[in-house]
């Protein structure tokens, strides 16, 4: 008995219903807006419609408990005559740029230091994560303690070293809390900047830098003309990453200093906090929260134009 080696044939009308559909999971864009489809409907339920609530709260007067009031773009005015709303955005640009500067700066030399060899290279670099992966909460308590007036680690080394007791008040002093909570951002951010930027040195061909010392370059020059200029799409990407993270930051401030003393290290988040849930005012603490949206939109629009042209 012969057994056929041909396909039996297709038929016309299966053909004719299943070719659409193949055709157009074929398609590449069909295939990628498909598999896009969950994270898109997760960023509109946690994402997209807090924000456009936040939009319509800003615009009514509502009082906790309470129906809203539309009143359009009267809170906002509110804001721009107030006298510690102003002190609140000085507070969170000052804080995020020189807390940005400080983990760019910082997490480029730690990145180049953890990209030599030496050691325990591999241990090194996974204890690096810890300040980034250990919850906010828990590390700024543990800040809160060591900047206690009273219970100090820092001040106890700093009286042993000279300093008159009992030690400054880090976080009692307007200019120690703001310097206080700067330090202890870039701390947390480090390593994320750290190891960003060492993913990025490991893409950088070593016959490079061979080429360069052959013609004489010293390792300024290699640094300057190879290392910095391969390196800026992903010094600009964390960066804007960097900055919305820390103009928005809550959590690290909250727990140590409400925002204290005297409104010094109030930000943006915990102004709009406090005013929202501590003195009730929900619509008021929406448009302080959105008063923060245009520099950023700003900013991250400025980049993206910046990183289409690299």
């Amino acid at each position: 008995m012969t057994i056929a080696s041909e396909r039996l044939p297709v038929p016309a009308h299966a053909a004719r219903r299943r070719a659409p559909l193949s055709v157009l999971l074929d398609r590449q864009s069909v295939f990628s807006w498909l598999m896009m489809a969950l994270p898109l409907a997760f960023l509109a339920a946690l994402v997209g419609y807090p924000f456009f609530y936040g939009i319509l709260l800003s615009l009514q007067d509502r009082p906790v408990a309470h129906a809203g009031t539309f009143v359009g773009l009267k809170n906002f005015v509110t804001d721009l005559h107030d006298a510690v709303f102003w002190r609140v955005a000085i507070n969170t640009f000052v804080y995020t740029g020189v807390a940005t500067l400080l983990k760019m700066v910082g997490g480029l030399g730690l990145a180049l230091a953890m990209n030599q060899h030496f050691r325990m290279k591999n241990l090194v670099r996974a204890l690096l994560l810890l300040p980034f992966i250990v919850p906010t909460v828990l590390s700024t308590v543990a800040w809160l303690w060591m900047l206690d007036p009273a219970f100090s680690v820092v001040n106890r080394l700093l009286v042993a070293l000279g300093w008159p007791k009992p030690g400054p008040s880090w976080l009692g002093d307007p200019t120690l809390a703001m310097v206080s909570i700067i330090v202890i951002n870039t701390w947390r951010g480090l390593p994320f900047y750290g190891i960003t930027l060492l993913a990025g040195l490991q893409t950088v061909p070593s016959e490079l830098y061979e080429a360069a010392s052959i013609d004489g370059a010293g390792g300024w020059e290699r640094f300057w003309f190879i290392t910095l200029p391969l390196l800026r799409p992903i010094i600009l990407i964390v960066t804007l990453f960097s900055v919305i993270f820390t103009f928005a930051d809550f959590q690290l401030v909250y727990v140590l200093t409400h925002g204290g003393p005297a409104n010094a290290t109030q930000l943006f988040a915990t102004y709009a906090f406090d005013i929202a849930m501590g003195a009730g005012q929900l619509g008021l603490g929406a448009s302080v929260a959105l008063a923060m949206l245009p520099a950023l939109a700003l900013l991250i629009v400025a980049l993206t134009i910046y990183l289409r042209r690299e």
